[in-house]
């Protein structure tokens, strides 16, 4: 018996799970764009007239960026592998529901909906067609004429 199916010989497979990571731009997509972007200018801003010392404002400054800084890398280094398994499960989860549940019942429907479609546009074209066309004909005699008198 000859080779039945196709040769897979000259494919080049890449396995999604064993790229290259690209540790500068971690956000390629820019999906955290507008929301992560938060400085401390957009937290705390004094108005003209109500200004503290200068010492306390620049010392608050880099008490806010270096406990935000520090604490995202901490909560970073605690959580991030846990919660990247937990939503590496949900999608997981999702994925399957979605191939192995959503699209069959969805190419079952417009299987089982095809015949329903045929069946009905048989109606359609049997009973209103007809009906509709008469009407058109008793109507197509009609004249409008509209005058607009001062």
């Amino acid at each position: 018996m000859e080779q039945q199916y196709p040769s897979n010989e000259g494919k080049i497979v890449r396995d999604s799970h064993t790229k290259e990571i690209d540790l500068i731009n971690r956000d390629p997509k820019q999906i955290n764009e507008d929301v992560i972007k938060v400085d401390f200018e957009d937290v705390i801003a004094e108005p003209d007239g109500t200004h503290s010392l200068d010492g306390v404002w620049k010392v608050s400054y880099t008490t806010f960026t270096v406990s935000k800084y520090w604490c995202y890398r901490v909560l970073s280094a605690i959580f991030g592998i846990p919660m990247a398994l937990i939503w590496g499960f949900l999608f997981a989860c999702i994925s399957f529901c979605h191939v192995w549940a959503v699209v069959p019942c969805i190419k079952s429907y417009m299987i089982e909906i095809q015949c329903v479609s045929r069946i009905y546009s048989l109606c359609i074209h049997t009973f209103c067609d007809p009906f509709y066309e008469a009407l058109g004909k008793v109507f197509s005699s009609i004249r409008v004429a509209l005058r607009k008198e001062v």
